[in-house]
């Protein structure tokens, strides 16, 4: 397998990462941001396989993303800024789909109410070799 772009554990370490994490009601979100897009990012249930998580569209009626900065900000400080940081996310999905025209796709929406980064750089989402690119979609479950 070759290195991707993110660094980050083994395979094995990221297993047991995931199979030794708390659990509760929330979720884990993984930002994902590329450029004209308006999905958030991945979102899975405790103790779930990355490649089970969802893209997803945040509602933010309740609250505001993590990362709802001015798009032409400064550097660090202007939307997608948190691109791969790791989250608890506190919410519950809708049961609605969202479009985001972008990238043409129907994304559940998610009802976030609380969050908290739990990790700024957790390297690699759903394979080593996961390659970021921040003006196209290259991370997918697969």
């Amino acid at each position: 397998m070759q290195n991707g772009n993110l660094g980050g554990p083994t395979l094995e370490e990221r297993n047991a990462q995931i199979a030794n994490e708390p659990t509760g009601d929330f979720f884990y979100g993984r930002r994902y941001f590329v450029e004209k897009t308006r999905f958030w990012g991945y979102v899975r249930q405790p103790r779930q396989s990355w490649n089970k998580a969802k893209l997803v569209m945040m509602r933010e009626d309740r609250k505001h993303s993590p990362d709802r900065l001015p798009e032409n900000g400064p550097p660090g400080q202007r939307y997608g800024h948190d691109s791969n940081q790791e989250y608890r996310l506190y919410g519950a999905y809708t049961g609605q789909q969202a479009y985001d025209p972008n990238s043409n796709q129907f994304l559940p929406e998610f009802m976030l109410s609380r969050y908290e980064l739990i990790n700024p750089k957790p390297g690699w989402l759903f394979r080593p070799d996961d390659r970021y690119d921040s003006v196209r979609i290259t991370m997918m479950p697969r």
